[in-house]
């Protein structure tokens, strides 16, 4: 089996194949049709390309629509794995080996494209997580600084940051009502157009795969640390931390208004799990019964 991996930073795309062979292309165009070129002459069974942030998304796009059979790797994983080969450094060009390495050793699920509604929310969920990014660190420097002025002139950009996130937050809430597929999420309380956004454009495999499965790729899965007679503490890593965040907010509001996660939560105190433990697991069931509801809408009503 050929593998070939693909390390992607803003400028430069760092190509490698277990081979050894390497190609760096700047991350542009002109980059990418040089990449095909080099491709034609060097064809794998699996392309695997690692999270960045966004900087992978145009190169990803370019291969899908040359039919090549290209994998978005999760950062994380793809590190450990360089690390259980012995690579302790860490560079671009030995990252893009290690990926290649992944490429051969695993079979990863092939990248699927969201669709351009998806895509647009994605967007808008972005900005709007980045916007409140922005006003946190807007309100922690105003509380820095004693002097009217300043702080008169800090408060203009702090109101500028929140009508800013608001309008995001109304248009977020329109683009979730224009989609009728979504309102099944709904009927789960404390789950609003933000998680329903977050998750309509951040985990398109939602009601697709297992309810374990999905736990696991958001990062609320708890992984065990055993060894021999030893029984570690478990624990989550991992995953999808955008999800996790506005997932969180949901499961504080459901443990208040949703009666069988309120009943969930307070079983697991009573059983004395430590607060943070019993939320994550309210996050873990939340997740897990949204994928089904999901998985039970699109397959529709049963035929009589």
């Amino acid at each position: 089996m050929n593998g070939i991996g693909i390390d992607v930073s803003k400028r430069q795309l760092d190509v490698g194949t277990t081979d050894g062979e390497i190609l760096q292309v700047r991350n542009t165009a002109a980059g990418f049709a040089e990449l095909e070129a080099w491709l034609k002459e060097h064809p794998a069974d699996q392309i695997v390309l690692e999270a960045t942030g966004g900087y992978e998304q145009r190169v990803l796009y370019l291969l899908h629509n040359a039919g090549r059979p290209v994998v978005r790797a999760n950062a994380l994983r793809a590190r450990r794995l360089a690390q259980g080969m012995g690579h302790v450094a860490k560079t671009d060009r030995l990252d893009a080996y290690a990926l290649a390495k992944m490429a051969v050793l695993m079979k990863l699920p092939a990248y699927q494209p969201l669709e351009p509604w998806q895509q647009r929310m994605r967007e808008f969920v972005r900005a709007r997580r980045q916007a409140m990014q922005a006003l946190t660190v807007a309100r922690q420097q105003q509380e820095m600084v004693g002097d009217r002025e300043l702080r008169r002139l800090l408060q203009a950009n702090i109101t500028r940051l929140q009508t800013l996130v608001a309008r995001l937050g109304k248009q977020i809430g329109e683009q979730v009502e224009q989609q009728p597929q979504l309102a099944v999420m709904k009927s789960m309380k404390g789950v609003g157009p933000a998680l329903q956004a977050v998750l309509a454009s951040h985990l398109p495999e939602l009601g697709r795969i297992s309810g374990k499965a999905i736990a696991s790729l958001v990062g609320v899965a708890p992984m065990s640390h055993d060894s021999g007679t030893m029984r570690g503490k478990r624990s989550i890593h991992g995953g999808r931390a955008e999800i996790r965040q506005v997932l969180y907010m949901a499961a504080m509001s459901a443990m208040r208004h949703e009666p069988r996660l309120r009943d969930f939560y307070r079983s697991l105190r009573a059983r004395g799990k430590e607060g943070k433990v019993a939320i994550v697991a309210v996050m873990r069931k939340m997740l897990v019964i949204l994928n089904a509801r999901v998985r039970d809408a699109e397959s529709g009503p049963i035929p009589a």
